[in-house]
């Protein structure tokens, strides 16, 4: 059988069954990935304090950047990767990669550059206070290091799935993770390193995960790489970020909202009872928990990318419909537990991130409360961006991925800031929710709609 027949599988096995295979390590994988840094802030938040989380939420903005760059190349040539083989195009699998490769690694050198010498001015727009600017300053020195294994191990992830292997992609991820975790407590509270040791130990996991994705591609399952596939092509690149746009603007947006969040906290804290250290600190931890949830509902949806992007290749529509139905099943269930867990129980979440004074407890229920009030909205809105973005719509994909963040949640911001201060912006993160899943289901039924006039027969079998 030849190797470009090796994913034959994700056309006749039951959807169900295939989905569960590559979802849920995919979910374990983006799980972990996501507890990079949320474990920094546990162990900083019981070692140094809120000052010491705050600075991390002005550092993390950068290494979401980071991830942006990476999936723009990795998800972009898993899907191409994914597509192509539906096609039974071998060519066009084994050139998809390559050139991901290259990209990704060209990526993380860029930024890795370009973050050294603009250092400065990147701190300041993060929204850097005076009170938390040598930490600040501490953890980014570190971060910036490890910036182009983040990116070879984040970005390589998506390929090492769609060419059947989310196990191997989980274990990659976990071993840098495992390490983090293991390594973070040893250097803030045996060594008193403080935010200094745990990007130190951030970056020796991100070290470990890159060898193990990059041994990956020694023997790959379903292509072979050559010295050939490595030769950029405009045409594979053209297409590559076209498929892999939707992801880079997921993440690129999570940067744009996190400055502008911060930037507004530092202009209008100093005014609020909570000053503008503690919303801050509380921002920055209840957008990683945030980021956690997502983090299991793009697993869900990505994990079904490979299913999706082949059967839609081979013209396998009705079992396409079906991976979204339960794509979409999925991702309601993790949304409403989310929900229920942030508005009845905050205050357990709270608690994991340090011992601080009531002000900043009342602060930090509210933020989990109202800015979180949504979340099972985000996941389907996420959940349908990454599917448009499997079947090959970028444009459709692109506007789903800018709505939530871009299109009504910064404009949202500053509106509801104006009116409400530091506790009236939360409230733009609910109604953005609301107006991008609407716009989820519009986009959908167009384009369900539109497959249903082509192909009636299709429809009618699902």
């Amino acid at each position: 059988m030849e190797k470009q027949e090796a994913n034959a599988y994700l056309a006749s096995e039951p959807v169900g069954k295939l989905l569960r295979r590559f979802s849920l390590p995919c979910v374990l994988s983006m799980l972990v990935s996501a507890l990079y840094n949320i474990v920094d802030q546990i162990f900083i938040g019981q070692g140094v304090g809120y000052l010491g989380n705050a600075a991390t939420n002005v550092v993390y903005p950068f290494t979401v950047l980071a991830l942006a760059l990476a999936l723009l190349a990795g998800d972009g040539c898993a899907a191409l990767l994914s597509l192509s083989q539906g096609r039974g195009d071998a060519q066009g699998g084994h050139r998809s990669v390559g050139n991901g490769i290259v990209l990704i690694v060209i990526a993380g050198l860029a930024l890795t550059a370009l973050g050294a010498v603009f250092r400065e001015p990147l701190l300041r727009l993060f929204g850097v206070t005076e009170a938390c600017y040598g930490y600040a300053r501490e953890y980014y020195d570190v971060i910036l290091i490890g910036i182009p294994f983040y990116a070879v191990a984040s970005g390589l992830n998506a390929a090492i799935r769609a060419d059947g292997s989310p196990g191997y992609s989980m274990f990659a991820t976990i071993l840098g993770a495992v390490l983090n975790l293991i390594l973070d407590p040893v250097a803030i509270f045996v060594f008193d390193a403080g935010v200094r040791g745990a990007a130190i130990a951030t970056v020796i996991g991100q070290v470990a995960s890159c060898e193990a994705s990059i041994a990956y591609f020694r023997r790959p399952k379903s292509f072979a790489l050559r010295r050939d596939s490595f030769r950029l092509r405009a045409g594979i690149v053209r297409r590559i970020a076209a498929l892999g746009i939707s992801s880079f603007i997921i993440q690129t947006a999570i940067v744009v909202v996190m400055t502008v969040a911060n930037n507004i906290i530092v202009a209008l804290g100093p005014a609020s009872r909570y000053g503008a250290d503690i919303p801050l600190s509380v921002v920055g931890i209840v957008m990683k928990v945030f980021s956690i949830v997502i983090a299991i509902s793009v697993g869900i949806s990505v994990g079904g990318q490979p299913i999706v992007g082949y059967n839609y290749g081979a013209g396998n529509h009705a079992r396409v419909r079906q991976a979204l139905r339960l794509i979409l099943l999925a991702n309601i269930i993790v949304g409403a537990l989310a929900t229920l867990l942030f508005e009845f129980c905050p205050q357990a979440v709270i608690a994991l991130f340090g011992s601080e004074s009531a002000l900043y407890n009342e602060y930090a229920v509210l933020c989990f409360r109202i800015f979180l009030a949504g979340i099972l909205l985000t996941c389907i809105q996420k959940a349908s961006s990454i599917f448009l973005q499997a079947i090959g719509r970028p444009v459709k994909s692109t506007l789903l991925s800018l709505s939530r963040d871009v299109i009504f949640f910064i404009p949202g911001l500053f509106l509801f800031s104006a009116q409400g201060g530091v506790t009236g912006m939360l409230w733009a993160a609910p109604v953005a929710d609301l107006l991008s899943a609407l716009l989820a289901c519009i986009l959908l039924y167009m384009e369900f709609r539109g497959q249903r006039k082509t192909m009636p027969e299709v429809m009618q079998s699902a």
